[in-house]
């Protein structure tokens, strides 16, 4: 193997391992904003499930 294809080879590691790196971190990221999504939908449904039982929060009454 020459010494061209030697940098060839590793340019061509080197992007693969940056391109792995990124869909990690871009996994995790996901995987964080999943629950924090979850979270905060049940914090909702926390909330509006008191004002649903009372009625309040469907506008004037009359």
């Amino acid at each position: 193997m020459t010494t061209a294809e030697k940098y060839v080879s590793a340019a061509y590691l080197v992007v693969l391992a940056i391109v792995l790196l990124y869909v990690v971190i871009y996994a995790f990221r996901m995987t964080r904003l999943d629950r924090e999504v979850r979270e905060l939908t049940e914090l909702a449904a926390r909330r509006d499930a008191p004002a649903a039982d009372s009625g309040r929060g469907r506008g004037p009454a009359g």
